[in-house]
C-alpha cells in the first residue's frame, strides 16, 4: 500500500505539514515526496532559506566550510554547484538554497507568508489541526517542525527602545534595502557571534562606531578565501571522503579532535601546535584541538592563555585588550565566533568600546543611548541581542497534545524528548533538530534526522499505523542519556545558548 493511500483513508487535508522552509524544511519536504505523500510546508517569510533568509546583516556567513555545509543527498547537485568562498556569506548561501528549491521543484508545496501560530492534536481523528496567523486552518496526520535552533530572535528589553528617532535594526530582521553607514554615528549592542560579524563590517565605513559589550567572546580567525575552479574540482572529487569524515567527528565538522592531550606534550610542542591551528581556516582551533581542552580545567586554562595572548598582540591599547578577553569562561566552552579582523577594529580611531558591566545601559533616548555615566547620540542603533535558542521557536507556537496538554507547560522545567525528535503525549509530532538532537555542522545533522523521520513515517504507513509516539520512559531515558553524556564537559558549567 502506498504511503499516501494509508493516510488518505483516515484524514482530510494533508498527509504531512512541515513548519519552516529553511535547510531542514527543504530537505524534509524532498524526503516526504519520495513516499508519495501530500505535503505542505508553511513558511513565515516570502522566500526559502530560513536563517539565511532572515539574517542578512552585514558580515553574515558560515563558520563551517561551505563544501561541508551543502546537502550531500544529490550527486547531481554536488556536481552542479560551485562554491565561491571557503566560508560562504549570506547572499551566496541564500542563492544556494534557492537553487536547491528550484532544481527539485520544491516551491509548489511551500506556502509563503504563512506563520503557524497554533497546532492542536485531535484524538478523535488522530490528526493535527494547524492554525495560521491569518485564520486559515489545515489538518494533517503528521506534523513536522523544521523551525531551526536559532530562529526566535531575542528582542531588546531596554526601556525607551520605541522612542529612538534614528534608524533601529535587529540583526535577525535586517532590512532588505541597503543600510548606509558612511558618515553615520552607529551603535552596536551585543558582541556574540552575530555582533562580531556585524561590528567588523560596520567599522569599515561608519563615521563612528560605539560597541556596547556585556560579555566578551573567545574569537578565533576565520581565514576565509576564494575557491578557484581547480580547487573546486579537487573538492568535488573528494566529496565522499569529506562527508564520511564529517560523520566521524564531534559536531559533524571536518576537523577531527587531536588524540593527544595538551598536558602530555612539551610546552614547545603545545605552543607550535596551537600556532599552526590559529593560522589555519575554520574551527580547527576549537574542534581539532587536543582532546583534553574541553574537559580538563588546567588544559583549558593553557589554551585560554594562548588565545588571550593573541588578543593582546592584536589590540594596541592594553586596557581595551583586557576588556575583550573573557574572564568568566574558558576558551571553547561556548561556541567560538570566527572573525576576520575583529580585534583590529578596536585599533581604529573611529571605534569605541563600552563595557556595560561597568557603565550599564539605562535607557534608549530619542537621540541615542544613556548609560550610567553619560549619554551618547547616534544615527543608527543595531541590536545584536541574540536568540531564544533551542526551545524559543516552539514556545512561540501554541502546541497542544493529548488531553489539551501544552508543550510549553510540559517543558517549563526543561525539555524532554526521545532522540530530539519525539515527545510523549504529542503523537505524530516529529521535530527535525529539536531539543537534545545533535548540534554542530547543521546540514549534516539535518540529513541524518530527516532521513530517520522519513523512515519512521514510512514504517507507520506500511503497517497502517495511525499514531506514533514516544513513551514517557523513552523520553526520560534519552534526556538522562544526553545529560550523562555531557557530564565532565566544561561547557555544561557555562551559561550559553547551547546549554540554555
Amino acid at each position: 500500500m502506498a504511503a499516501s493511500q494509508a493516510i488518505a483513508e483516515t484524514t482530510a487535508g494533508f498527509d504531512a505539514i512541515v513548519i519552516g522552509a529553511g535547510v531542514s524544511g527543504l530537505y524534509q519536504l524532498y524526503k516526504l515526496r519520495e513516499l508519495g505523500l501530500k505535503v505542505r510546508v508553511f513558511e513565515t517569510g516570502t522566500g526559502v532559506g530560513g536563517t539565511w533568509y532572515w539574517n542578512r546583516y552585514p558580515g553574515a556567513r558560515f563558520d563551517s566550510e561551505s563544501w561541508t555545509y551543502g546537502y550531500s543527498f544529490s550527486q547531481e547537485l554536488l556536481e552542479e554547484w560551485d562554491w565561491d568562498e571557503h566560508f560562504a556569506g549570506q547572499p551566496e548561501t541564500e542563492r544556494y538554497l534557492n537553487y536547491v528549491a528550484d532544481k527539485f521543484d520544491l516551491r509548489r508545496d511551500i506556502q509563503f507568508k504563512s506563520r503557524v501560530i497554533a497546532a492542536h492534536y485531535r484524538e478523535e481523528t488522530r490528526s493535527w489541526e494547524v492554525l495560521l496567523e491569518d485564520g486559515r486552518r489545515y489538518t494533517t496526520r503528521f506534523l513536522i517542525t523544521a523551525v531551526g535552533v536559532l530562529s526566535a530572535a531575542t528582542m531588546p528589553t531596554i526601556p525607551g527602545v520605541e522612542r529612538f528617532h534614528g534608524q533601529s535594526c535587529h540583526t535577525h530582521y535586517w532590512p532588505k534595502e541597503p543600510v548606509r553607514f558612511e558618515g553615520k554615528r552607529v551603535a552596536v549592542i551585543g558582541t556574540g557571534a552575530t555582533g562580531v560579524q556585524t561590528i567588523t563590517e560596520v567599522a569599515k565605513t561608519a563615521g563612528h562606531l560605539t560597541v556596547f559589550q556585556r560579555t566578551p567572546q573567545w574569537c578565533a580567525p576565520l581565514h576565509n578565501g576564494k575557491i578557484g575552479n581547480d580547487e573546486m574540482s579537487r573538492i568535488r572529487a573528494n566529496f565522499p571522503e569529506i562527508f564520511a569524515r564529517c560523520q566521524e567527528t564531534y559536531g559533524c565538522f571536518i576537523h577531527a579532535t587531536d588524540p593527544r592531550a595538551a598536558l602530555e606534550v612539551s610546552p614547545e610542542e603545545r605552543e607550535a601546535f596551537w600556532e599552526k591551528l590559529y593560522s589555519e581556516p575554520g574551527f580547527g582551533i576549537w574542534m581539532g584541538n587536543f582532546r583534553d581542552i574541553l574537559v580538563d580545567r588546567k588544559a583549558n586554562a593553557l589554551i585560554s592563555d594562548f588565545i588571550a595572548r593573541k588578543i593582546r598582540q592584536r589590540v594596541k591599547d592594553p586596557a581595551v585588550a583586557e576588556k575583550l578577553i573573557p574572564k568568566n569562561h574558558g576558551f571553547g566552552t561556548r561556541r567560538v565566533p570566527l572573525e576576520s579582523g575583529y580585534f583590529e577594529v578596536y585599533n581604529q580611531p573611529n571605534v569605541k568600546l563600552v563595557d556595560i558591566t561597568e557603565t550599564p545601559i539605562e535607557c534608549i533616548t530619542p537621540t541615542g543611548i544613556k548609560t550610567s555615566d553619560r549619554e551618547y547620540e547616534f544615527d543608527i542603533i543595531i541590536y545584536a541581542t541574540g536568540f531564544d535558542a533551542i526551545t524559543g521557536a516552539f514556545d512561540r507556537i501554541d502546541i497542544h497534545g493529548v488531553g489539551g496538554a501544552s508543550l510549553k507547560d510540559k517543558w517549563k522545567d526543561g525539555p524532554q524528548t526521545f532522540l530530539g525528535i519525539l515527545v510523549d503525549g504529542f503523537p505524530n509530532l516529529l521535530m527535525v533538530m529539536g531539543p537534545h538532537a545533535g548540534l554542530g555542522n547543521f546540514p549534516r545533522a539535518v540529513e541524518y534526522t530527516a532521513d530517520w523521520v522519513t523512515g519512521l513515517i514510512r514504517f507507520a504507513c506500511e503497517r497502517d499505523l495511525t499514531r506514533i509516539e514516544a513513551t514517557a520512559a523513552g523520553a526520560v531515558g534519552w534526556t538522562d542519556h544526553v545529560i550523562a553524556a555531557s557530564e565532565g564537559l566544561l561547557f555544561t558549567e557555562v551559561d550559553s545558548w547551547m546549554t540554555g
